[in-house]
C-alpha cells in the first residue's frame, strides 16, 4: 500500500465497516505508527487528536476491532479497514457511532451459502450431501427441486407457517444446487428480479 499521511499532518481518516454486515460503524483517524500497530497486532489502533497519542479501540472496554482487512482509496489518503467488532463501538454503547442497530441482514447469508455450495461443486468432498447431489447429475438435481417445490406449495395450502419455511429453505436449497450445476449463482435470479422492477421490463 502506498498511503499518503503527509496531506492532513500525518493523518489519514480511517472508515470502519463491520465485515459481517457491511454496516459503517465508525471513523477514526490513523498516523503511520497507528497503522502499523494495527497490522501488527490485528486490533484496530487509532491516534487520538485530543490525547494526542495512539489508542486501541476496546483497550480500556474490551470491545476491540479485530482487523480483517484494509483496503485504501484512490487518493491514497483516507482508509476502509473492516473488522469484526466484539461488542458496542461507540463509547456511549450503542453499535455504531451514529445510534445505529449493526445487525446481520438474513438475505447476506444467501450469498454465504452460494459460495459455500460452489466449494462444495469444486472439491466433491466425500460424505457430503450436497456432493451426493452434483454426483447424481442434473435431472436428480431439478427433480428435487420440483420436490420441494410440492411440498412447499403443500405446506402453504394445509400447513403450518413454521413447516412452510421449512420447506421453503429445502426448495431454495436445491434451487442453488441446481443454479450451481449449470455455472450460475442465486444472485443471477436477483439480477433478473430486479430487472423486471424496471418500468421498462418486458416479458421474454
Amino acid at each position: 500500500m502506498n498511503i499518503d499521511f503527509k496531506k492532513n499532518n500525518g493523518l489519514v481518516p480511517a472508515i470502519i465497516q463491520d465485515n459481517r454486515t457491511n454496516k459503517v460503524l465508525m471513523l477514526g483517524y490513523m498516523n503511520e505508527e497507528a497503522y502499523t500497530k494495527t497490522i501488527e497486532t490485528g486490533k484496530v489502533t487509532f491516534f487520538s487528536r485530543s490525547r494526542q497519542c495512539l489508542w486501541t479501540k476496546g483497550e480500556t472496554s474490551g470491545n476491540f476491532l479485530h482487523l480483517v482487512e484494509i483496503k485504501e482509496d484512490c487518493d491514497h489518503d483516507t482508509l476502509l479497514v473492516k473488522a469484526n467488532p466484539e461488542g458496542p463501538v461507540c463509547h456511549k454503547g450503542t453499535d455504531t457511532c451514529w445510534g445505529e442497530k449493526n445487525e446481520t441482514n438474513p438475505l447476506l447469508f444467501v450469498t454465504e451459502l452460494q459460495d459455500f455450495i460452489n466449494k462444495r461443486h469444486e472439491e466433491m468432498p466425500e460424505g457430503s450431501y450436497t456432493t451426493s447431489l452434483f454426483k447424481d447429475g442434473l435431472n436428480r438435481m431439478a427433480q428435487k427441486v420440483g420436490e420441494e417445490a410440492l411440498e412447499t406449495v403443500i405446506e402453504a395450502v394445509n400447513g403450518t407457517d413454521k413447516r412452510l419455511i421449512y420447506e421453503a429453505s429445502d426448495m431454495l436449497y436445491h434451487l442453488i444446487v441446481l443454479l450451481t450445476s449449470k455455472g450460475l449463482r442465486i444472485e443471477d435470479v436477483a439480477a433478473e428480479l430486479k430487472s423486471r422492477h424496471s418500468p421498462n421490463w418486458q416479458k421474454h
